[in-house]
């Protein structure tokens, strides 16, 4: 039976409503802490909307467990320091159950402390290892790790024949982290890193360091970053007349990378979430249906999908789940039920956490596109 089916099948099933007395008890609280607005807003604002699509359909429903749902939002606005407060107001203020958040690494660090003590679970929407890796107790996360995105850029690199690579990356916590997962890994890869540059990510010109990597014997160009900035760089690379092979990471997995590149943006490959090609995937392939209703629902309320509102979805129904198979919100028992999810299909792959996996994905997750005439395409 197909995941989201049997949960709300357990749902009407499990006393939901209570001789009509529909929400009596308190209401489950979510928080979240997102990157709403701001030079990152293509990340928060469709995982809020997305959240809040959710809580209304299954509050619609009734609720879980005969609970409301109650979704605590804050914005941090890409800001380290603002994650930090509203994490705590989270906690010691607005009493939430579990927290889905927050939508960048740099943010998501910077909390961490605050829910491992505090000892409340928090499932984040955001793409860097080291959230998950070491293990922290009451840490989880959806999309897939910039460790991964790398490698499957480097697979993908030797069926090219390319042993040769430039890496541009720029000053975010995503950003960082990336840089250091290729940096490590790509010699045991039999890759070289012919040059190694750097941006900031509110630069609006990044031609002066392509210009340094024209001068190299690069066979390609691979940026890790995300927001507008790597659609700059995409723009400077075809403007130099630079005609190298370029690559992105999971960052830009988003229609919104493909209009701020423009025409530069054909033939630029990365790894991404099934989502963005969800129309092309086999019929028998588990995600499929899931892919398309999320797609329907979301491209119903407010427009073109990303592969920042799937993290959200998956997230967001990991934690729910959790929380129905404690058969409450006692942190400890939610905590358990999350790092037990095996065989949740969702929008990133098919989750299977355990003790010493607390994303439960594989880089075989990952979809290697390909931008063709202004859409994503499938190429592996």
């Amino acid at each position: 039976m197909h995941m989201r089916k049997r949960f709300f099948g357990l749902i009407l099933g499990a006393g939901v409503l209570a001789a009509g007395s529909s929400f009596a008890a308190d209401p489950i609280r979510i928080g979240t802490f997102l990157t709403v607005t701001g030079p990152a807003s293509f990340l928060g604002d469709p995982e809020l909307r997305t959240l809040q699509m959710y809580v209304e359909e299954l509050n619609a429903r009734g609720g879980v467990l005969g609970r409301k749902l109650e979704l605590v939002h804050y914005d941090t606005v890409g800001q380290a320091k603002e994650a930090v407060t509203f994490v705590k107001r989270l906690i010691q203020n607005d009493k939430v159950d579990v927290i889905v958040g927050g939508s960048s690494t740099g943010d998501t660090m910077a909390a961490i402390p605050e829910v491992e003590k505090a000892g409340i679970p928090l499932i984040s929407l955001a793409g860097g290892v080291e959230i998950v890796e070491p293990v922290k107790k009451w840490v989880f996360k959806t999309p897939h790790t910039d460790r991964m995105a790398a490698i499957r850029i480097f697979e993908d690199m030797k069926k090219r024949g390319i042993r040769k690579f430039a890496l541009i990356s720029g000053d975010g916590g995503y950003d960082k982290s990336g840089r250091k997962q290729v940096l490590e890994l790509a010699p045991s890869h039999g890759l070289e890193v012919v040059a190694d540059e750097s941006y900031g990510n509110k630069d609006t010109d990044m031609t002066t360091q392509l210009t340094k990597i024209r001068a190299t014997d690069a066979q390609a160009i691979l940026n890790f970053g995300f927001g507008a900035a790597p659609a700059i760089v995409t723009r400077n690379v075809r403007q130099l007349g630079i005609t190298l092979p370029v690559y992105q990471s999971h960052g830009v997995g988003s229609k919104k990378f493909i209009e701020m590149a423009g025409e530069a943006a054909e033939g630029v490959r990365l790894p991404a979430a099934a989502l963005v090609v969800a129309e092309q995937l086999a019929d028998s392939d588990p995600q499929k249906k899931v892919l398309l209703d999320y797609k329907a629902k979301f491209q119903a309320k407010h427009g073109e999908v990303s592969t920042f509102g799937g993290h959200a979805y998956d997230g967001f129904f990991i934690a729910v789940e959790a929380i129905q198979r404690a058969g409450g919100t006692d942190p400890a028992r939610v905590r358990d039920e999350i790092e037990k999810t095996r065989g949740f299909v969702g929008t990133a792959g098919v989750f299977h956490m355990s003790p010493q996996d607390h994303m439960g994905l594989s880089v075989d997750a990952f979809k290697m596109v390909e931008v063709r005439k202004g859409n994503w395409v499938i190429i592996d």
